[in-house]
């Protein structure tokens, strides 16, 4: 029998969810409101991702059996929760438990509940609180915004007037010590009580080569790691994520959906960086290519409740390079409406696209594209990505040309 998903989104993570679950034959997939590349693997229709009651609505229309639920802003707004009152198995939290991404205070507060170990950091509400707590940890100084900002309310940075001049902009900040060594993203499915983890991934913040220039949403990312600490899955499992997904049970929030733990491995040990409350772009393009565990399967379990005991996901062999091809000008104001071509290569996964007026396919958004390639190594996994993005045309557009670099040299070295 057909399973039918609704999958709600406009980005490369929603392209790549509803390309990995139109993989399987018996699965048809609904894509709100989609992208260009969305359109090749499922259906797409015009509703507004912020609005509960029409995605509601669009779930019921289509006989939806799960609905997945992209974005982090529309899960903070509470959409799941209007999906779930119309009976329908939703993957993603509750407004309430989404707000582990929403407000960095109160991941904080769980964190601390939970005993997780995390950055020591200061809520600051007015400018006297942020000099205070940037004169008491020192540079490099960390600044984030305490609410949503798409990738980009982070300042990591040893000019103090540009940290004040970041706090400045935002409402309520969090201003914690710096955290020394390497990042990992770990995704783990969670269904409110028991947890299934992906394997580690790691992805580059920094507009330019050598980490250079701000942040962004992310330039690109590889999957696996051959240079991460043996066990270090099931040490964030048991130290990470269970805590808090044990927490936000305890307070009667249970979380239903994905937990993205932003790490550092640090001098002192792991140590959590951020939480995100939803699969992370653009892990989620390389994360995905490598699955081997039906994506439906597991996604309507952890929605219904059923990840306890379920095996652990499968992998294929080999490794997974995404790199990112954005537009013109981006982090800070990204040219909009340039033609691309040679989008149409398998995994290569939409963004910010398009169609114009004559139906050409048009830049949109900030990072335009995520190009996937795989290999038995990093090393052909990215010579695979790279062939692919050289083949793709975009005015003004520009890629990170180091993405798993050191990693892919020190496999090589190593074998």
């Amino acid at each position: 029998m057909t399973q039918t998903v609704l999958v709600i989104g406009t980005g490369g993570r929603e392209h790549a969810l509803a390309w990995a679950l139109a993989r399987d034959p018996e699965v048809s997939v609904h894509i709100a409101p989609g992208n260009p590349g969305t359109a090749s693997v499922g259906t797409n229709h015009p509703v507004d991702a912020f609005d509960g009651d029409a995605v509601a609505a669009l779930a019921v229309e289509v006989g939806a059996d799960l609905v997945v639920v992209g974005p982090e802003a529309p899960l903070v707004a509470g959409v799941a929760d209007a999906v779930r009152a119309v009976g329908i198995p939703v993957f993603g939290p509750s407004g309430a438990a989404a707000m582990l991404e929403g407000s960095k205070a109160f991941a904080k507060e769980v964190m601390e509940a939970a005993g997780v170990p995390t950055a020591d950091a200061r809520l600051c509400l007015d400018m006297g609180e942020v000099v205070g707590a940037l004169d008491e940890f020192g540079p490099p100084y960390v600044v984030k915004d305490d609410g949503l900002a798409a990738g980009k309310g982070v300042i990591v940075t040893t000019d103090r007037d540009a940290a004040i001049r970041h706090a400045a902009g935002c409402r309520a900040v969090i201003v914690e010590e710096f955290l020394d060594g390497p990042e990992v993203s770990l995704f783990a499915l969670s269904d409110g009580e028991h947890v299934l983890p992906f394997e580690p991934a790691q992805d580059f913040k920094r507009v330019g080569d050598g980490d250079a220039g701000p942040n962004t949403g992310g330039m690109g990312a590889y999957t696996p790691l051959p240079w991460a600490p043996e066990g270090l899955t099931d040490e964030v499992v048991r130290t990470v994520i269970q805590p808090t997904v044990d927490e936000l049970q305890r307070r009667g929030t249970p979380f239903v959906g994905l937990v993205y733990a932003g790490l550092a491995l640090t001098a002192r040990g792991v140590r959590v960086v951020e939480f995100n409350c939803r699969f992370g772009d653009p892990e989620t393009q390389p994360l995905l290519t490598r699955l081997r565990t039906p994506l439906y399967e597991v996604l309507h379990a952890a929605a219904t409740g059923g990840l306890g005991g379920h095996a652990p996901l499968e992998w294929g062999s080999g490794a997974a390079v995404g790199v990112v091809v954005a537009a013109e000008g981006y982090p800070e104001s990204p040219r909009k409406g340039d033609p691309i071509t040679g989008a149409d290569a398998e995994g290569v996964f939409h963004a910010g696209t398009a169609r114009d007026a004559s139906g050409r396919l048009v830049s949109a958004g900030g990072r335009v594209l995520t190009v996937v390639g795989t290999g038995d190594t990093l090393a052909e996994a990215r010579d695979a990505a790279y062939a692919k993005v050289a083949a793709i045309t975009l005015p003004g557009g520009f890629h990170r040309t180091d993405i798993a670099l050191k990693a892919s040299a020190a496999q090589e070295g190593a074998r």
